[in-house]
């Protein structure tokens, strides 16, 4: 499956959202970056990626989203703007119920257990997941995946 069809899919269903809290969006999604695995668990992981990036930025601040791939694989790399994190405490934000604090907090209902389904769905699928706190502040966030061919292996791996 091309892994830029469920980015593009979680901005346009995050437009409103993105509005709202007037961040700016530079999009680098490509449409040649193909992977294997469950589109309804791909879609999860990007869903839970962009919505901890829109929750957890700061008003008035950015997002770049890209896909890409080489001869190593296929990922996908979502980087915020923001507050300077320290590595210790990003490295276990993908353990269960680990958040940054309450500078940090999400809505109401949120239980800190995003980070920790997309690091599930990039193991279950082969991959690495890595998070990255930026010098400048913000995070980096890489879901790094086995890639195929495009449409022909996608229909042989069916």
């Amino acid at each position: 499956m091309p892994l830029g069809r469920p980015a593009r899919e979680a901005l346009t269903a995050r437009a409103a959202d993105i509005a709202a809290k007037r961040l700016t969006v530079h999009d680098e999604i490509r449409t040649d970056t193909w992977t294997r695995g469950s589109p309804a668990l791909l879609s999860r992981m990007v869903e839970n990626l962009l919505d901890n990036a829109i929750v957890h930025n700061e008003e008035g601040g950015w997002i770049r989203i890209s896909t890409d791939h080489d001869t190593a694989g296929a990922r996908l790399v979502l980087t915020t703007g923001g507050h300077v994190l320290d590595q210790e405490r990003v490295d276990r934000l993908t353990q269960p119920f680990e958040r940054l604090g309450a500078d940090r907090t999400g809505p109401e209902g949120s239980c800190g257990l995003g980070l920790s389904i997309v690091a599930a769905i990039v193991t279950a699928h082969g991959g690495r997941l890595t998070l990255l706190a930026r010098p400048e502040g913000g995070l980096c966030v890489t879901a790094a995946l086995p890639s195929t061919a495009g449409p022909e292996a996608g229909k042989a791996a069916r």
